[in-house]
């Protein structure tokens, strides 16, 4: 029988702000589209409840950002002119605030967990980890990621932070800001080619491991264009267990995007919601076995917005252990297609993982099998 766990679901109406115009595939609506259906399903009670954030401060931000970062989105957002990137993130009224909610949302989660308030905590406007130390990328203003991970260091004094990210495009940000420090950060996404070119943000290879002190705390899944369930599965069963066991991490990050289900616009990789569930359940558990429970979940892509509320609110009741009340519409959140495995991808997934392992593994002292 699952238990329930004292679980927050974090949300700031204000997480609305983090729009880009009528055009961008990100659409903001999607964070208080999942609150809702939690909502309709009947989930939140004594132990599972819904946190207002507050605001991130400046000082908050320059944990990871610099100050001229910092200043710069504040300056061109109020402006409301121009992109904080390369032509991706335009930079508009009102995204400089809903950014810093954000943040603030991460770091509620990482305070009501080390503070004993709750066990698990999902930042749903989280997950921003394109962003590095200085510059915007990807629709990330601010990597909540690595600020939440740095914020646990300085305030908790945490050294172990392991964090697993899941969206469909490498967490480049994320990898380097911790590129030379022993954290560890392990990446599953699509990598290649596309009609575009290589496909965004063209990192995340297997050679990518770290560096200095963080020599082997990189660890990246290159997937191909298509990967479906079962071989996913495999990788994240093959790799990411073990290193998290090894590492024995004082917390557990997860960066849980959904742009990996078969129905987004962006990826084209093939995930249905049993991966979803399958995973969160495994890093649930994960986090009990070795973390105290500790589990501290993120947002990210998803850009088909009614997928991505279904998908989030599974995730977010599949790790709280709660029951929905509403059980005809949580019966309707699981997908029913049954997709045809690619078996040349198959093949060349277990590839990869074999190239992983080898790569990685003797680097912690972890067995080949």
């Amino acid at each position: 029988m699952t238990m329930t766990c004292k679980t927050a679901f974090l949300y700031h109406e204000d997480y609305l702000g983090y729009d880009f115009g009528p055009n961008h595939p990100l659409r903001p609506s999607r964070y208080k589209d999942t609150l809702a259906l939690l909502n309709k399903l009947g989930v939140f009670n004594e132990e599972v409840k819904h946190y207002k954030p507050n605001y991130a401060s400046q000082d908050d931000l320059m944990l990871v950002h610099s100050q001229e970062h910092v200043q710069d989105v504040e300056r061109k957002c109020e402006a409301g002119i121009g992109y904080l990137d390369y032509g991706d993130t335009p930079a508009r009224k009102g995204v400089y605030q809903a950014a810093c909610a954000k943040v603030g949302g991460s770091i509620l989660g990482a305070d009501l967990i080390m503070q004993g308030k709750v066990k698990h905590a999902f930042n749903v406007g989280g997950g921003l980890h394109h962003a590095t130390r200085n510059r915007s990328a990807g629709f990330c203003v601010f990597n909540d990621v690595a600020l939440a991970a740095r914020y646990l260091q300085k305030r908790y004094g945490l050294k172990r932070i392991a964090i697993v990210d899941l969206d469909g495009h490498h967490g480049d940000g994320t990898q380097q800001i911790f590129y030379d420090e022993p954290i560890l950060t392990i990446s599953l996404h699509r990598y290649g080619r596309s009609w575009l070119g290589r496909f965004y943000p063209g990192t995340g290879s297997i050679a990518e491991i770290g560096e200095g002190e963080g020599r082997g705390y990189s660890v990246n899944v290159p997937l191909p264009e298509g990967t479906f369930d079962e071989a996913y599965l495999e990788a994240f069963n093959e790799i990411v267990p073990p290193l998290i066991e090894k590492y024995e991490p004082e917390i557990l990050l997860n960066q849980f995007g959904v742009d990996t289900h078969y129905q987004d616009p962006l990826v084209g990789l093939s995930l249905t919601t049993k991966s979803y569930v399958e995973i969160s359940s495994a890093l649930h558990q994960l986090a009990h076995d070795v973390s105290n429970g500790r589990y501290l979940i993120f947002g990210g892509g998803g850009y088909e917005p009614r997928t991505v509320s279904k998908c989030w609110a599974l995730i977010f009741i599949t790790v709280a252990g709660a029951a929905a009340k509403n059980v005809e519409l949580y019966q309707t959140l699981f997908d029913k297609e049954k997709l045809t495995p690619n078996l040349p991808h198959a093949i060349k997934i277990q590839n990869t993982i074999n190239d992983v392992k080898k790569t990685i593994f003797p680097l912690h002292d972890i067995s080949i099998c």
